[in-house]
Order: structure tokens, then C-alpha cells, then sequence
């Protein structure tokens, strides 16, 4: 096993906190065994972790003090971010997940797409106010040519070299390859080559097949998932890892899930971070709709605190970074979330288009004043980093400078643009394949496919 396999728990940096001895003592034995067995640094059981989910305002207490706990014996005090812009290039999608309000169907008259002109204008702009990385996601676009992502990784590479290109979900892998007619191997070998460094490891939301069947029918599979992460890893391309909660999942599909993902960065060593990803629930269809009649209205703050610890204590070992969402839950909430396990608060982002679209309410930017803010009241150390978790500047006390997002307006929006703008504008007005060569024959007024 190579050392980046090595589990990572350390268990003799300090004595306890007093308040948490005095809770185990009070806790029911399930409990309390798990979180012992936790703090002397054993991986947790997925029926442990489904213990603790399930615990009541004590038990919820006592995992949250010993996520903490676990939180500072294996990274410390420093809480990190990135600055990175978010460039979703196209709605169009395929698919129609019912807990995706961001896909647009190519017929509807909101679809867009950007080109690549447009593209790496934003990955100019971004680079210009310190972003060190761009992540490019975006829906599955019918008819769409199968090297598009190798093509574009390339152009932002050539445009910017320095930038951190992090892009293309386990979904757009596999759907390129698909496209192109080769394996996924072959697909991510020439990702690589064309610059990616690394994939978010999103797509996942929970990784049991029935569950994925309802909310998400004709969505990778957990096989597919896991054999592009896998592959992936197994060429030196690193992932993050995510879980999507809130809506009709039970504790026992989260724990199982944190289980597989633990089991793959065992085998890999592949993971950088680990990010609980709340379900939005406003314009979701499965919500909106009532497409999904068990469906739930989201998180309660409780599950969100829950979940974020139980994750950290059930990885600890293997992945040190959980990252808190401040798109999904707020900053407020992300910052308590600091005392529940998370050292990480993700990215400035920029263009937030995703999670904006189904109703989060949290704005689009965090400048990186906002975030030192965020981590000095709490008595953490902030730290910028890059997408790889190296860390570029360590901010100590009094150590506050301005950096070029931070004297962006109060209105982000009228300079980058939203997502509600673009959808609506007619400026990069999707055309499908079908339909422009049909007008470049003078046959403009067909029907579309």
C-alpha cells in the first residue's frame, strides 16, 4: 500500500475534551463504542455510522465533539478555500434528473451554450483576479461531438497554463466516451493529456442503484460511477468525492455510501475531499412536480450537522478533508459546520448556476475576505489553498490583505453575469445540431429533433 493509502488517524495529540468524556459516559453502548472506538483511531462500521445518524440530542452532541475532535488531531486548526470560477457552459441535457432544476430540455427556450470564445473569456477573467482554478461542468448535450471536453480542456490549457483545470463529472466521462466510440480508459488518458487535473467526483448523490432508479432513472450507474473514478485514480487523475441528502434516503443508504466511497480510497488513495451536498428542494422537479411522492423538503439543520460529522468521523482515517457547501447551507450554517468535523469551506466560485437554479438563496460569490471572516470568528486559521490541498498562504492575525475579488461590488451578478440572465438571454441561444444544419441547407423552419 502506498503511503497516500496509509490510514491517516492520529491519536495521541492531546487529551480529550473534558465535556466529551463526560457525555460518552452518558451515552447508550452502541453509541458510545462507536465514538470510542473512533477517537483510538478504528474505522467505523456502516451499522456504527447508522447508530449515530439515528442518535438522539445527546448522542447528536457527543458526535459532534468527537468529529471535532477528530477533526483537529488529523489536519489542525487551518480551514482552507480556493479561489475558483464555476463555468457551466451548457444547460442542455439529455436527462431529466427529478432533483436537477438546472437542465434544460433542447427543445425549451431557455437552453444555452457558450463558446468557446465565451469560455475562455471567463477563464481569462478569473485567472486575472487570482483564481487558481476553473471548474467546468455542465449538462450532456444531444448529438454533442465526443471529443468536445478533450477539445476544450486543450484550448483553456493553451489560453492559461497556469490555471487548475477541474472538470467533467463521472456522467460527461462516460458520456463522452460514449460518444467518441472508446472506453473510458482511452477517454480519461486523453483528458489527461489534454490537461485535466482532476474531476469532481460529483454525479454520485447516493451510490445504491433502487434509490438512483427513482430520483434519477437512465443516471450513471454506481458500477459506471465507481469504474470512472477507479480508472481515473489508476491513471493519477485525482477526485473529489460528494453525497447528496435530504430527500428520500434513509441513514442506512448514507452510511452504506460513505462505506463505498472509504472502500474505494483504500484501494486508491485517490480522493482529495469529501462534500455533503444537501438536497435544494424549491424548483426540483421531483419536488416541484410531486414526481417523487416520499420525497422531503431538504435537510433539517440537524441532519445537516449530523451528516457532515458522520462523515468526517467514518473517513477521518483515509480522506482528511470534508468541505462544507456554503452554496447548499448558507455561510452561516457553514461556519457551525467548522465545529462538526469540516476544515474546509470549498471554493469562491464566481458563477454559481447549479445549486442557484433549483433556489439556493446564497448568492453566486464569496469573496476571500469573506471567507477569512468566516474562519477567524470561529478561532480557526485561515489558509488559501489550491485544488490539490497544497496551501498557498497561511493568513495569521492581522494578516488581511486585498486581493482583487475582494473589491468586487455588492451585486457580483452585474459584472459575471447569472444564471437566470444567461438562461434568458438570447446571446448564447442553444441550437441543436439537427436544427442548424437544416438552416445552413435553407430549411430553417423544420421541425427539430
Amino acid at each position: 500500500m502506498s503511503p497516500s493509502k496509509q490510514p491517516r488517524n492520529g491519536t495521541e495529540q492531546g487529551d480529550r475534551p473534558e465535556s466529551l468524556t463526560a457525555l460518552l459516559t452518558a451515552m447508550k453502548p452502541e453509541v458510545a463504542s462507536a465514538l470510542e472506538g473512533a477517537l483510538a483511531g478504528e474505522d467505523l462500521s456502516a451499522d456504527q455510522a447508522v447508530a449515530l445518524l439515528e442518535g438522539g440530542p445527546s448522542e447528536t452532541m457527543a458526535t459532534l465533539l468527537v468529529a471535532d475532535e477528530l477533526r483537529r488531531r488529523t489536519v489542525g486548526d487551518v480551514v482552507t478555500y480556493v479561489v475558483n470560477r464555476n463555468v457551466n457552459f451548457t444547460n442542455v441535457c439529455i436527462k431529466g434528473c427529478g432533483f436537477c432544476a438546472f437542465s434544460r430540455d433542447h427543445r425549451e427556450e431557455e437552453g444555452y451554450f457558450l463558446p468557446t470564445e465565451e469560455i475562455l473569456r471567463r477563464v481569462r477573467e478569473a485567472w486575472g483576479l487570482g483564481a487558481t482554478e476553473v471548474c467546468v461542468q455542465a449538462g450532456l448535450p444531444p448529438k454533442m461531438e465526443g471529443d468536445l471536453y478533450i477539445k476544450l480542456c486543450r484550448a483553456i490549457k493553451e489560453a492559461v497554463p497556469g490555471i487548475h483545470v477541474h472538470g467533467f463529472s463521472p456522467e460527461e466521462v462516460l458520456y463522452g466516451a460514449i460518444r467518441s466510440g472508446c472506453t473510458v480508459r482511452e477517454y480519461l488518458t486523453e483528458l489527461k493529456a489534454a490537461g485535466v487535473g482532476s474531476l469532481p467526483g460529483t454525479s454520485a448523490e447516493v451510490l445504491d442503484q433502487e434509490l438512483r432508479d427513482l430520483i434519477s432513472p437512465g443516471r450513471i450507474t454506481v458500477r459506471q460511477w465507481t469504474e470512472v473514478i477507479t480508472t481515473a485514480h489508476a491513471l493519477g487523475i485525482p477526485t473529489t468525492s460528494t453525497v447528496m441528502f435530504g430527500h428520500v434516503e434513509t441513514s442506512r443508504h448514507i452510511a452504506e455510501h460513505l462505506a463505498l466511497i472509504r472502500g474505494i480510497q483504500q484501494e486508491t488513495g485517490g480522493f482529495t475531499e469529501f462534500v455533503p451536498l444537501s438536497f435544494v428542494h424549491t424548483e426540483a422537479p421531483m419536488f416541484r412536480h410531486g414526481t417523487v411522492a416520499t420525497v422531503r423538503p431538504g435537510a433539517t439543520a440537524q441532519e445537516v450537522l449530523k451528516v457532515h460529522a458522520v462523515s468526517r468521523i467514518m473517513l477521518n482515517n483515509w480522506i482528511p478533508n470534508v468541505q462544507a457547501s456554503w452554496v447548499k447551507e448558507g455561510p452561516r450554517l457553514a461556519q457551525l459546520l467548522l465545529s462538526a468535523g469540516v476544515n474546509d469551506l470549498g471554493g469562491t466560485l464566481i458563477n454559481e448556476s447549479i445549486s442557484t437554479s433549483a433556489g439556493a438563496p446564497f448568492g453566486q460569490l464569496v469573496r476571500p475576505r469573506e471567507f477569512r471572516q468566516m474562519v477567524r470568528a470561529v478561532g480557526r486559521v485561515p489558509a488559501e489553498r489550491t485544488t490539490l490541498y497544497k496551501l498557498r498562504r497561511v493568513f495569521d492575525d492581522g494578516d488581511d490583505p486585498v486581493e482583487p475579488l475582494d473589491t468586487v461590488g455588492e451585486r457580483p451578478e452585474e459584472r459575471f453575469g447569472s444564471y437566470q440572465r444567461l438562461a434568458r438571454s438570447n446571446q448564447f441561444r442553444y441550437t441543436h445540431p439537427a436544427g442548424a444544419a437544416r438552416q445552413s441547407a435553407g430549411n430553417p423552419g423544420g421541425p427539430q429533433d
